[in-house]
């Protein structure tokens, strides 16, 4: 069944009614004539699969299911963490370590007992994506990274299912749709994936808590209107948001009939290997550079205990600093270069950062300027918190 926007929807079976209860929960939305008896239903027999249950899942699932969609399916495999509860309002302190699946299947469930939800703890991957997806009438990616982007996108094409996009970054969003006929996939806007690495993840430039929220909550709603077939989806249009300036902006997406996915002359149809065609080698792997040598948490104390005249460089960022320190000199890895004079090339320096990653480049970079005592310390400020010193707060 298709409306005048040329959004399919699926048209209420003859036999669906709405319960008393129902009638109430959902009262709001049947004064309206947009959405009315006929909306309300076409709601209750929708099937939407939520890629991710963190930032922008959060947000969605709360308004997919206290809409009234009545079938909604949650893909997640990670576990809750204290760092998640700045954003990820599906949960509370008390589920910290627990599974988000199941965290958020029981706030959803207690939020509307009415509607069906699917739990899969897995990754999505090449093997299982079109066996989950294909028993759903809309995907909706809150997903975090390129590989596991490009495999929804592609899977959504080959299935034939809208892919409600959403995205996020410290202070910026976009938000579209994709996948749907004759409109544009994910590949027309990104034809390749960017260098590994390039493209910070949250965990690494941070995210402003509200933001997956509007961003989500966006979603939800080109969600519900592609759902019961009113208004004016974001097909062909990729929405921008700004928090900072509190501005968005629109730009029109068109086609590419020469994308492998979705043109004219398709040369991807079946799911790749994702991991590979984003230049991943592993989502452990600390840094992009190899044969560091390092020194771990354990055996830095140790010396340093001993009274060893070791020079503790800091490759952070100011405020990062401020939040916890091992007393070490700062100098953010993007200064190194114009402030290496700082430096004594004759002392035995340790590098570190957050996590290893940035101070691996630092002491890369260092070594190619000639210096020869120097390691950087393996899994940075994150590994001296868990192996040396627990009153460290980690971030």
């Amino acid at each position: 069944m298709a409306t005048k926007t040329g959004v399919p929807t699926a048209a209420p079976a003859k036999a669906a009614s709405l319960s008393n209860e129902e009638v109430l929960r959902y009262s709001r939305h049947l004064i309206m004539p947009e959405v009315g008896m006929e909306g309300q239903l076409k709601l209750k027999q929708a099937k939407v699969l939520c890629i991710g249950a963190g930032g922008l899942g959060a947000p969605l699932g709360l308004y997919l299911a206290a809409a009234g969609v009545g079938r909604i399916g949650l893909v997640d495999f990670d576990a809750v963490d204290f760092t998640n509860l700045q954003r990820q309002v599906l949960f509370g302190t008390s589920d910290v370590g627990q599974p988000k699946i199941s965290a958020a299947a029981d706030r959803l469930r207690n939020l509307n007992p009415e509607i069906q939800i699917d739990t899969f703890e897995t990754h999505l991957t090449s093997e299982n994506a079109l066996d989950i997806l294909k028993d759903y009438d809309i995907v909706v990616d809150g997903t975090d990274n390129f590989p596991t982007r490009y495999l929804v996108n592609d899977a959504c094409v080959l299935l034939g299912k809208p892919n409600v996009y959403g995205s996020i970054f410290r202070f910026e969003g976009q938000i579209t749709i994709f996948g749907y006929p004759d409109g544009p996939c994910y590949r027309c806007l990104y034809p390749e994936p960017p260098p590994p690495g390039l493209v910070p993840s949250c965990a690494e430039g941070g995210v402003l808590g509200v933001l997956p929220g509007i961003v989500g909550t966006i979603q939800a709603c080109e969600t519900l209107k592609l759902i019961i077939g009113k208004g004016q989806p974001l097909i062909g249009r990729l929405l921008l948001f700004d928090a900072l300036a509190m501005k968005f902006r629109e730009l029109k997406l068109r086609k590419n009939p020469e994308c492998p996915v979705c043109g004219e002359h398709r040369t991807i149809t079946k799911l790749i290997d994702y991991a590979e065609f984003c230049g991943v080698r592993g989502e452990e792997a600390p840094t992009t550079v190899t044969n560091i040598p390092e020194i771990t948490p354990r055996e830095l104390k140790t010396r340093l205990d001993r009274g060893d005249d070791l020079f503790i460089l800091d490759v952070r960022e100011p405020h990062e600093y401020q939040i916890c320190n091992l007393n070490g000199h700062l100098i953010p890895l993007g200064e190194l270069s114009r402030r290496v004079h700082e430096l004594d090339s004759s002392r035995e320096i340790v590098a570190h950062c957050r996590s290893g990653k940035r101070s691996a480049e630092a002491v890369d970079f260092l070594r190619k300027a000639g210096f020869r005592k120097i390691w950087n310390l393996k899994g940075g400020i994150l590994a001296w918190s868990d192996d040396v010193d627990p009153k460290v707060p980690k971030y």
